[in-house]
């Protein structure tokens, strides 16, 4: 039996308005969590890049790569862009052309769809496990070149036989950090009776959102794959379900699919726009020649000491596929700032979204959030340098700010990065005026355009998935 996009709508929303379950009753999921944590022994230990085992430097491109020439590799990458006030720069970049795996199994219980959600552990998380998909592997993981276990579940999303497709689309990663790098997130829905791991339990939709409010408990990845949910209105659904003010305002965003203060064809023809307008010239060079960056026996590092550094890691976790080994990691120097600002107009609730270039985008820019940016970067600048927004948001009255928590980038790749997620609702001191690589759109609009390719970042999909209408304002 197949699942229509509506039917599947109607059953995302039923599933987000349950904020309790009794398959996992939300008074248990966090002593849970703590458990899994407690049962597994995790270590983690930065290393010289000369005690890693099967990684190494090419002696001809300085390229930091795995012996198999699988996983991925650290490069060298020469931009130049007429967007932005730094118009060529060298960098490292994480290279990875394999698209990865990024999935959720789904069933009803009582009629509620339920998540199957996995207590993993990830070498950068910073609280080393964080609740992710029910699988998370690139392709290298589960065709299993490190010779380990193949992951739970991999054959429920290998084999169409077993459940029905949900959501299903391939979204981009961190455009800063990786090159062209692209995921599969899917969703799916069984009705088979699966048995269920000991780092893994049944909740609803509701309860996800609901736990995003704690910082770093729900992973990047997973909050990527909940960012690719639509909702629709079953019979008798109205605004008046929710009680807040901001709730019905988001709840009637999330409803508008293509009629917002601009149309779809008019945003379309914005990011065309944006398109047009901004070069970006990219080249892959070897990591040995890059300008302006040091490398020592234990990092890769700008020579000013700011951005992010490549370092290498010693990981041992007795519940992965594999149960020891090295890898590098990206490092990042400061915390970040990812912000939705939203504003109501006539009654439905709009996000203010940006056009950003960033060197490992597919196509230029990508649909971002209002304010996205290393805050320590800016530290020393005045408000007319930092970039726009980025004032106001840090300044936001109490009564403003709708979400505020800190939330791990990708634990894979990623030493204990973490930024600040926030959602202010702009005052009438806002700025009617904007830059011209900004546009407000409602939320509805904003989940259109996931559905598609290299449209909207992971930034912004991560903080959309934030969005809730259940008790946003408390």
């Amino acid at each position: 039996m197949k699942t229509s996009a509506r039917n599947a709508g109607i059953l995302f929303l039923e599933s987000a308005l349950e904020v309790d379950s009794a398959v996992t009753p939300s008074a248990t999921i966090l002593s849970w969590f703590e458990g899994r944590r407690r049962a597994h022994r995790f270590r983690l230990e930065p290393i010289s890049f000369n005690d890693m085992v099967k990684w190494g430097f090419d002696p001809r491109t300085g390229n930091l790569c795995h012996e198999s020439r699988r996983f991925f590799s650290i490069e060298g990458l020469r931009v130049k862009t007429n967007w932005g006030q730094v118009p060529e720069w060298e960098q490292p970049i994480i290279v990875q052309p394999e698209i990865g795996l990024l999935g959720f199994i789904t069933k009803r219980f009582n009629g509620v769809l339920h998540f199957l959600v996995q207590a993993k552990m990830e070498p950068g998380n910073v609280n080393m496990i964080q609740l992710s998909p029910t699988l998370q592997a690139t392709r290298s993981n589960f065709s299993r070149v490190h010779q380990g276990r193949a992951p739970l579940y991999l054959e429920q999303f290998t084999d169409r036989r077993h459940g029905r497709v949900l959501v299903d689309v391939l979204q981009s990663e961190q455009g800063a950090r990786f090159l062209r790098k692209r995921n599969r997130n899917i969703i799916i829905e069984t009705e088979q009776d699966l048995p269920v791991g000991e780092d893994y339990c049944w909740l609803t939709l509701g309860q996800l959102l609901r736990l995003l409010r704690h910082d770093n408990v729900v992973n990047m990845d997973a909050r990527t794959v909940m960012s690719c949910i639509s909702y629709a209105l079953g019979p008798g659904a109205s605004p008046e379900a929710v009680s807040s003010r901001f709730g019905q305002e988001l709840w009637r965003s999330f409803q508008s699919f293509a009629a917002g203060r601009s149309s779809n064809e008019e945003i379309i023809s914005w990011f065309t726009e944006q398109k047009f307008a901004y070069d970006l010239d990219v080249e892959r060079i070897p990591l040995g020649t890059v300008r302006e960056w040091v490398r020592t026996d234990t990092e890769i590092r700008h020579e000013t000491g700011r951005y992010f550094s490549v370092i290498a890691c010693r990981v041992e976790a007795d519940n992965r596929e594999v149960s020891a080994w090295t890898q590098p990691m990206v490092k990042a120097h400061q915390r970040g700032l990812i912000a939705f600002v939203v504003k109501d107009f006539d009654g439905v609730l709009h996000i203010l979204v940006q056009a950003k270039v960033e060197p490992g985008n597919f196509d230029v820019v990508e649909m971002a959030p209002s304010v996205q940016c290393i805050t320590g970067s800016y530290e020393n600048e005045g408000p007319d340098q930092l970039p726009p927004f980025v004032h106001y948001v840090l300044n936001a009255r109490p009564d403003q700010i709708r979400f505020d928590t800190l939330q791990s980038e990708e634990g894979g790749r990623f030493f204990r990065e973490e930024n600040r997620n926030m959602i202010v609702e702009a005052g009438p001191d806002f700025p009617r005026e904007l830059p011209s690589n900004y546009i407000w759109m409602t939320a509805g609009q904003l989940k259109e355009f996931i559905k598609y390719n290299n449209f909207v970042n992971v930034q912004a999909r991560c903080l959309l998935s934030s969005l809730s209408f259940i008790e946003m304002d408390k």
